[in-house]
């Protein structure tokens, strides 16, 4: 897998895509990041196999997946955001760009723009609220609203085949997300945030009842495991409430079954 070098120096130099320089300038160009990442996702992803990227960005986890040598299908419903992955990314036929949110129904949604940071655009109301006024949130603005089309998980296996990994991270819509699955799959993660910690809950309701058994959890962008022993639904549930609330996000892992490979 090879980056488009040329492609991501003109999206950095674009004042057009002012607003994803710095996740650009972040994610892209850091070889002591890009072989944490690897090492953490290997864990995960083997050379050949499926992973949905489920909230691509600017495609960053498509790279140490590619990197890894799995086939990526992302999903992403952000103009530029789509523009950069197809830029970065163009000529790979092992990545298949979906420009929609993933949701429980097909159809379609309304998606709520933070201009200055794309980051944190969603397709929840709820996260918007919860985001208003809440310590470290205070300069976030949602200043656009764009409909867009919804795609299930189901929709994607039925599509593209079924994945060995799912990435979900899709400030606070992750619930809705898992509600559009319906089977089991080896692994995925998904993003929680202290300010929405009842979304981590219902989304590990969800999980459980798919037959997910033992879970973990990696804060921020350590790509570190928090725990040595995967743990049970309860004592993640437990964990994510004891939290304070400057820990701010992370990301909790759910594996099907036990696989030495993965624990």
């Amino acid at each position: 897998m090879n980056v488009n070098r040329g492609a991501l120096e003109s999206l950095k130099a674009d004042p057009a895509a002012s607003s994803i320089h710095r996740s650009l300038e972040f994610y892209y160009g850091n070889a002591d990041q890009d072989a944490a990442m690897d090492a953490f996702y290997g864990q995960f992803v083997k050379p050949g196999e499926l992973v949905f990227d489920i909230g691509a960005h600017v495609g960053d986890r498509i790279g140490s997946f590619r990197r890894l040598g799995a086939r990526v299908t992302a999903v992403e419903p952000q103009p530029l955001c789509i523009r950069a992955i197809r830029e970065i990314y163009a000529g790979d036929e092992d990545v298949v760009l979906v420009e929609a949110v993933c949701g429980a129904h097909g159809g379609a949604t309304r998606f709520y723009v933070n201009s200055a940071n794309p980051t944190v655009s969603t397709a929840s109301a709820e996260f918007v609220k919860a985001a208003d006024g809440a310590r470290g949130w205070q300069d976030q603005v949602w200043d656009a609203e764009m409909d867009v089309s919804v795609v299930t998980l189901d929709d994607l296996i039925r599509t593209h085949g079924t994945p060995a990994f799912v990435k979900v991270d899709v400030e606070g819509f992750e619930a809705a997300v898992l509600d559009g699955l319906n089977q089991a799959l080896p692994a995925l993660s998904f993003e929680f945030t202290t300010i929405e910690r009842s979304v981590a809950q219902r989304c590990l309701n969800r999980v459980t009842g798919l037959g997910f058994e033992l879970f973990n959890l990696s804060m921020g962008e350590s790509m570190n495991l928090e725990f040595d022993d995967w743990v049970s639904s309860e004592t993640m549930a437990a964990h994510i409430l004891a939290l304070p609330h400057e820990a701010n996000a992370g990301d909790i892992y759910c594996l099907s079954l036990p696989s030495t490979s993965q624990l």
